[in-house]
């Protein structure tokens, strides 16, 4: 006998994912460059040309089976030492080799970690909504409930009452992602430092501790002069959880590394916990030529300046036809009020005009497309006539 959950789980992909799918097979019928599908977070930029001339040098001169052999449990030591320096010189943060744990990625990190904190069923995990719909299924495997609270409306800043109110005693940790996916809000400095003092009353209170696990993969994604804060500088019990795949354009690479901060309680046993939870969920030894490159590359990022170019064109021209978005300052997200309560059936009638947008229903929000701008700036620019026939659409049956 199988697993039921697992069954419904693998019989029923993500929303993401199934919008994906069909964009493959509507390219097939009508031609690539008619089918505006904004649906899939793939980076559309090349990774930095360091990349590609590191991973030529590493399989030029080291032997192969130096190169393809197994790291340690928790990865290579030489690689964990440079990017703990690395977070150490970028940050003003204490942060050591025995604080790394090299992973197959965020959702790796994610799980690792989750599996290292939850000690029983009563566990509760925050997460903000708009959220990455994946977080429930990472929590849930873990053993521990996922509880939903809802950043604040238009904006998507954080509603410190709001987490207040949901913060118990079974409260083991918040996820945060900043820059956010899907609005593509970075949280700023000062409500962190209030979510911060927050988390640490209520420990008072309770007499347990409460972890922030810092998902980032969008770290350095930013445009303007905005900032992402690295939050274990405001908070002793954080858990950074961090992924190449956007920053150097490696999605299908999987590699990333979860950092335990030295001045998280205990934090030698938790990060031993992070060991034990790899060896048991399999994730040991991420893959090897990939640590050596991104130690080499490490703090580096691809060029973000094409995506700047479709959030501005993206964002100008949608609002000035009369959508409503949150204005995004990082990441490659644009989330965009839909034209009717339901954003399933917007996003439905979307595809009468080959747009293809995510309905926020999965993110935890109701009443919203996401829009991966992540694509090149020629789909961009051609999709603005669809939009403005989407809108014009819904206008006139008004």
């Amino acid at each position: 006998m199988i697993s039921r959950e697992m069954l419904l789980l693998g019989k029923e992909p993500s929303v993401i994912r199934q919008i994906f799918e069909y964009s493959r097979k509507r390219k097939d019928e009508i031609g690539a460059d008619k089918v505006f599908d904004f649906s899939l977070g793939n980076p559309s930029i090349p990774a930095p040309k360091a990349v590609n001339e590191t991973i030529t040098r590493l399989v030029s001169s080291l032997p192969s089976t130096y190169l393809h052999g197994y790291t340690s449990a928790q990865g290579d030591m030489g690689v964990r030492t440079k990017i703990a320096h690395n977070i150490e010189n970028r940050f003003n943060c204490e942060c050591k080799a025995e604080n790394i744990y090299m992973t197959c990625g965020a959702a790796a990190s994610l799980t690792i970690t989750l599996k290292a904190m939850v000690s029983g069923n009563e566990d509760e995990i925050i997460i903000l909504a708009p959220y990455f719909p994946e977080y429930k299924v990472f929590i849930a495997n873990a053993g521990a409930k996922a509880v939903e609270v809802k950043c604040k409306a238009d904006t998507f800043s954080l509603d410190i009452a709001a987490i207040e109110k949901a913060i118990n005693k079974n409260t083991k940790g918040i996820i945060i992602n900043s820059p956010n996916n899907p609005s593509g809000v970075v949280f700023s400095k000062e409500e962190l430092e209030e979510l911060a003092g927050l988390l640490e009353a209520k420990q008072n209170e309770y007499g347990t501790e409460i972890y922030i696990i810092s998902d980032e993969p969008y770290r350095e994604l930013v445009y303007g002069d905005k900032t992402p804060t690295f939050i274990p500088k405001l908070y002793n019990n954080t858990v950074v959880c961090y992924s190449y795949s956007k920053s150097l354009s490696l999605p299908g690479e999987r590699i990333g590394y979860i950092f335990v901060s030295p001045l998280l309680k205990d934090s030698e046993d938790f990060f031993a916990a992070v060991c034990g939870a790899g060896r048991s969920l399999g994730f040991v030894c991420a893959p090897s030529l990939l640590q050596r490159v991104v130690a080499e590359c490490d703090g580096t990022a691809s060029d973000i300046g094409e995506y700047d170019k479709n959030r501005r064109l993206l964002y100008n021209s949608l609002t000035a036809m009369g959508y409503e978005a949150a204005s995004p300052d990082g990441a490659f997200y644009l989330f965009v009020k839909s034209l009717e309560a339901d954003a399933a059936a917007f996003c439905e009638r979307a595809k009468k005009y080959e747009l293809l947008l995510v309905p926020s229903d999965s993110f935890g929000v109701e009443g919203y497309v996401r829009i991966a701008y992540c694509v090149s700036y020629e789909q961009t620019e051609n999709s603005l006539p669809a939009f403005k026939a989407l809108y014009q659409e819904y206008k006139g049956e008004k």
